[in-house]
């Protein structure tokens, strides 16, 4: 869309620094809702009040085995407003979880990991294993009764990981065995050894979008007019969409707590048999195969194939639509495993 001419005297606002964060333009048909459905810029959201929340939750938290779970138990009974912040944090952390795994998924399906893409589709992918495993530390740190089953079988299949099995479990835990110090060692992980990174993974994700030109669309026709949105109308949807999600998060955070069950003893065994509901497919996984197939392999082999989808699918171009003729072999691919991915989480959510 070409602009009218700025005419001497006339006042042209600066851009803001999160204007700054975009390109000046991108194209209007892959700025529609229905084509992103907002999930980049609600991960952001749901990261930042990951961030916030966190911090907050910092101030009372104590990662000690023998008072971790009281200072939890306070903060969500006695500090005012403390388990709303509980809450927020909790919820936020699982949207985000949903949220990079569809981005992914629409990634893949409308073709957008190709050339200049390539490195940016890994970036995603690392960020979205740093939020599981932000997950799954977070879950660890309440240090209850619901979370022995899940942090026992997760813990020991690192054990069974050829070579490095046994170092790789004594770094997780903090010793030969789940102990009180497991605690301050997955509050280290938690804290430092997965969310700074992830931050600087997102930073630079977000860079990257920016460098290679936006999101995924057609190649340019000279002469062929071309729709453009600005980058200030763009942050304009991206403030409305942050308030209706923020909205909602607060409604989900007032009505339904985060879990929280009595305090954990590592030397009694536990009864719960259940895994986060992000782990629920390996959990199904381990009750048909052998553990070091089902449990370590299995993932890893899916992992290093999606870390590959931008170079074995590589052939055809950036349409900037959903399903694309040319990717038809990667769409078919990515959406079975989902499905079975999916499938799997539902099977152990039912049982």
């Amino acid at each position: 869309m070409i602009k009218p001419p700025v005419k001497a005297g006339d006042r042209v606002p600066r851009p803001s620094f999160f204007e700054h964060l975009h390109p000046p333009t991108i194209p209007a048909d892959q700025a529609r809702f229905r084509y992103t459905f907002g999930l980049g810029g609600l991960g952001v959201f749901l990261f930042m009040v990951v961030l916030g929340s966190g911090a907050l939750l910092l101030f009372y938290y104590v990662p000690s085995g023998s008072e971790a779970n009281a200072s939890v138990q306070l903060l969500a009974y006695h500090v005012p407003l403390g388990w709303l912040v509980r809450n927020l944090h909790y919820w936020a952390a699982q949207g985000l979880v949903v949220v990079a795994a569809l981005h992914l998924l629409r990634v893949a399906l409308t073709g957008g990991f190709r050339q200049p893409r390539r490195f940016n589709w890994l970036l995603g992918l690392g960020l979205l294993g740093l939020c599981i495993g932000l997950d799954f530390t977070g879950y660890v740190l309440r240090w209850d009764t619901g979370v022995g089953w899940a942090m026992t079988v997760g813990t020991n299949l690192l054990r069974h990981v050829p070579v490095l099995g046994e170092g790789l479990y004594r770094l997780a835990v903090g010793g030969p065995a789940i102990s009180d110090a497991t605690v301050v060692r997955f509050y280290g992980w938690h804290v430092f050894g997965l969310f700074l990174p992830a931050a600087v993974v997102l930073i630079w994700h977000i860079f990257r979008v920016r460098r290679d030109g936006g999101i995924g669309r057609p190649a340019y026709t000279p002469g062929k007019p071309e729709a453009r949105v600005s980058r200030r109308t763009l942050v304009g949807r991206e403030v409305l969409a942050a308030i209706l999600a923020g909205a909602v998060l607060l409604v989900l955070s007032t009505l339904r707590d985060a879990a929280l069950a009595a305090a954990f003893d590592p030397t009694q065994a536990s009864v719960d048999a259940k895994a986060p509901w992000f782990f629920l497919w390996i959990q199904e996984l381990l009750r048909v195969g052998n553990p070091l197939w089902m449990g370590v392999i299995l993932p890893a082999l899916l992992l290093l194939f999606a870390a590959l989808i931008p170079y074995i699918f590589d052939r055809g171009v950036n349409a900037g639509k959903w399903f694309p003729a040319d990717g038809r072999p990667v769409q078919v691919v990515v959406l079975g495993i989902a499905a079975f991915v999916v499938g799997l989480t539902l099977v152990g959510a039912l049982r």
